[in-house]
């Protein structure tokens, strides 16, 4: 059991969260590791220049540490050994401050290393029983105070470059899991859109199946749609409407055979009445009523011809809009079409050339080679003794093209597109006049349906002489191919 929403509208809303929920997620992600890494860049970058600003004041510092130093192992003066511990302070405090930031241990090491030689300083020269020290003893101190304190600015420079290369590599590494991310979502954001196509398009597709099945007149099969409760209910009306039209179907069929039941009984019986009046069964006739009563039985059986070709008409029809589309040879097809028509052709005098190329083409055969033998019959009616029908078949800009010419009057300029028309017969010259042709006027109105069922087009090519009817048909059928296809 398939759930679905509600409502359709439900179905794309959700069908959309599902599709943007990935994306929304590796932009998500994306959006955290760049705040992260931002806030470790900053977090970076303000630790090294403060290390770096506290080094410079370190190293300014022991240039105010040799000074005093050296007035101190000068002069044994009160105020400069005031001066001193106040330096010394500062000093310290200075040390302390750059011991608090996140130092590694060469760092730490050199820090540490730089205090003891100022201490050590500052003991030597604070000490009230010490001896006296030259200006040369207290520089080389000073000189090594110095040296420890550029290593802890040289070490601390090397820190700096060492977390920017980490900063780097941390963004690289980001920048590639947000591109890795990004791929792995859009895949799978496409993967549950062809799911959801599938799943979205199934009720659509079952609509479009069930208009299928009724512009097919196949009535006989409920319809039942799966799907949003909206849908449901519209492949619901779409069931009644199959009924509706299957109960029209029924009663136009029953009608029709009552109507052709009760016409062809009376004519029946008026027909057999005139032709024993005419046989003189009823008595001998005088001229003019043999004349009358022979009137009267041409009319009746041309009147039961006509009811009879009418139904005939109405199964053409139906037949029409029951298409079994299958993969058909156009070479086997127009061959098979103009088989029967060869004995009539040669009774008549007449050359019957079939050429053909071979191809394909989804149609209805039955319902095609009703075509070609309309188009040929009629070729072979009209042509006189003599003359030469021609069907010719082939591929063309991915159209089929069925063509039947003769070589008879052809169809007048005037007559082109009614001759098509229900009922239409058109006329013939016979000695130079014009002569009304017989037949019921369907046969070409028949194949226009069949061949407008298929989604193709019929027409009468102009010029040339003779006649020249074009039949062009898709190749691939707009219509589903038949089961047994």
């Amino acid at each position: 059991m398939v759930f679905y929403p509600r409502s359709f509208l439900g179905l794309l809303l959700g069908g959309f969260t599902l599709v943007i929920l990935p994306l929304v997620g590796a932009l998500t992600y994306s959006a955290l590791n760049t705040e992260r890494l931002a806030g470790k860049s900053r977090t970076a970058v303000f630790n090294a220049s403060q290390a770096a600003r506290a080094s410079r004041s370190l190293v300014d510092r022991i240039a105010a540490v040799e000074r005093v130093a050296q007035q101190m192992a000068l002069l044994n003066d009160p105020e400069i050994a005031s001066d001193y511990a106040r330096v010394h302070r500062g000093f310290r405090q200075l040390a302390t401050e750059i011991a608090q930031l996140p130092l590694d241990e060469a760092q730490a090491d050199a820090l540490r290393i730089t205090v003891d030689h100022e201490q050590n300083l500052f003991d030597l020269l604070t000490n009230t029983g010490r001896p006296r020290l030259s200006a040369q003893a207290i520089g080389e101190r000073v000189d090594a105070l110095i040296d420890s304190a550029r290593d802890v600015l040289a070490i601390n420079n090397r820190v700096v470059d060492r977390e920017v290369e980490r900063l780097r590599m941390s963004a690289e590494q980001v920048q590639r899991n947000i591109i890795l991310l990004l791929i792995f979502s859009t895949a799978v954001a496409l993967a549950i859109a062809l799911a959801l196509t599938r799943y979205i398009a199934r009720p659509i597709s079952e609509i479009d199946n069930a208009i299928r099945q009724l512009g097919g007149a196949d009535f006989s099969r409920p319809i039942a749609v799966r799907g949003p409760e909206d849908l449901r209910y519209l492949g619901r009306r779409l069931d009644w409407l199959r009924r509706r039209l299957d109960e029209f179907e029924t009663q136009k069929n029953r009608f029709l055979r009552h109507v052709s039941h009760e016409l062809k009984t009376p004519l029946t019986a008026l027909r057999e009445g005139a032709e024993l009046l005419h046989d003189g069964i009823g008595g001998p006739l005088q001229p003019p009523q043999r004349q009358v009563v022979g009137i009267m039985k041409d009319n009746s059986v041309k009147l039961q011809r006509l009811i009879e070709e009418l139904l005939d008409y109405q199964r053409a029809l139906h037949a029409a809009a029951s298409l079994q589309v299958k993969p058909v040879s156009l070479e086997a097809l127009v061959h098979e079409a103009a088989q029967p028509h060869e004995l009539a052709a040669q009774a008549k005098g007449l050359r019957l050339v079939v050429d053909s190329q071979s191809g394909m083409v989804e149609a209805d055969p039955e319902k095609m080679r009703s075509i070609v033998d309309n188009l040929v019959s009629n070729a072979v009616k009209f042509t006189p003794a003599g003359g030469t029908v021609t069907v010719c078949a082939r591929e063309v800009a991915g159209e089929a093209i069925i063509e039947v010419l003769d070589t008879g009057p052809g169809v007048p300029v005037e007559e082109r597109e009614s001759i098509f028309n229900l009922f239409f017969r058109g006329q013939t010259k016979a000695d130079g006049n014009a002569v009304r042709v017989k037949g019921s006027g369907l046969g070409l109105a028949i194949a226009r349906e069949l061949v407008e069922a298929h989604g193709g087009r019929i027409a009468v090519v102009a010029g040339g002489a003779g006649g020249h009817f074009r039949v062009t048909l898709p190749r691939r059928s707009a219509r589903p191919l038949a089961d047994a296809a």
